[in-house]
């Protein structure tokens, strides 16, 4: 069987979005990441993120990313 990762943008997340009580499992930062694993889901700052993604990217279900968000200007 195959998986597949899938980048989502903001836009297409809607409800799923992380929000700041949502913390990386790594360092306790706030997540931006989220890795849906058949096992449950891990959650990720967006460096830990990176870090991690090549590695997971093979048997994760969904790679949901909001990093974009530390960039946008208000």
């Amino acid at each position: 069987m195959t998986q597949t990762v899938q980048d989502l943008s903001i836009d297409e997340i809607g409800s799923n979005q992380l929000t700041a009580a949502d913390r990386c499992d790594s360092c306790g930062a706030q997540a931006y990441i989220r890795a849906t694993m058949a096992s449950g889901e891990l959650f990720f700052c967006a460096h830990h993120g990176a870090e991690f993604k090549d590695k997971l990217a093979a048997t994760a279900i969904e790679w949901h990313d909001e990093s974009s968000r530390l960039y946008e200007s208000k």
